[in-house]
């Protein structure tokens, strides 16, 4: 049976991360057997993130890759019935959501030192006082580096809520106003989607981000439509 290794529920949500949401969401779209588990500490994981999958002696870790490796095990059900260009929308979608907005969306959690105290609670309770602080200090240390190096990190906030802006402008008129991206059932696509924007809606209390992705009606009722459609949730 295979099994997919997450991040245990934090901050109101079952599943904390948007690639551990797709993931389940897809394992359960193909109708297949698993299990699931978690993991604390990311940091031995396999690559020092998560999700990863485990199939016997075989290790998949990284969703894009679990998504290939699935593709591959079921013979195309993954990407099942899609034309070239929907699949190369698809994966544009999935980077405007993966590579850019998901980094917003982790430092109005991360960065912001009024939500600050939540990152504490909900990722290092399990560590004893003062050890815990000094754990997640380090943690930000690290998150703040990244976002640095990744190039969002190198400006004002009031700029970076432009950025948020632009990306949720994007995906909501990407969306169709019924249905799915591809057809009438959701694919992959609308998994990577809506996992992301279940992570910003649903994420207790709301971020920053989450405040102004309220304004975009259709995006909220596309990520409920894919939930339900799918029965797999990101909040508890």
């Amino acid at each position: 049976m295979l099994e997919l290794v997450t991040l245990p529920p934090a901050f109101g949500m079952r599943n904390v991360s948007p690639f551990c949401l797709k993931a389940e969401m897809l394992l359960k779209d193909l109708g297949l057997e698993y299990e699931m588990s978690t993991l604390g500490d990311p940091r031995k994981a396999p690559k020092g993130k998560l999700p990863y999958m485990i199939d016997g002696d075989t290790v998949i870790a990284d969703s894009e890759l679990i998504c290939e490796y699935l593709e591959a095990l079921t013979q195309g059900g993954v990407y099942r019935n899609l034309t070239p260009e929907q699949k190369a929308r698809g994966v544009a979608l999935s980077r405007l959501a993966e590579d850019h907005l998901y980094w917003i969306m982790v430092a109005s959690r991360w960065l912001d030192d009024e939500w600050w105290p939540n990152i504490v609670t909900g990722f290092f309770g399990f560590i004893p006082w003062p050890i815990r602080i000094i754990a997640a200090r380090g943690a930000r240390k690290q998150v703040q580096a990244t976002y640095n190096l990744q190039g969002l990190g190198r400006h004002t906030l009031e700029e970076q809520r432009g950025f948020a802006l632009r990306d949720l402008d994007a995906l909501q008129a990407a969306l169709p106003e019924t249905g799915f991206l591809f057809g009438e059932s959701p694919g992959v696509f609308d998994f990577t989607i809506a996992g992301m924007m279940a992570g910003i809606y649903d994420n207790q209390p709301g971020t920053w981000v989450t405040e102004i992705a309220r304004d975009y009606k259709a995006l909220q009722a596309y990520t409920e439509r894919v939930q339900e459609s799918i029965g797999v949730y990101g909040r508890c």
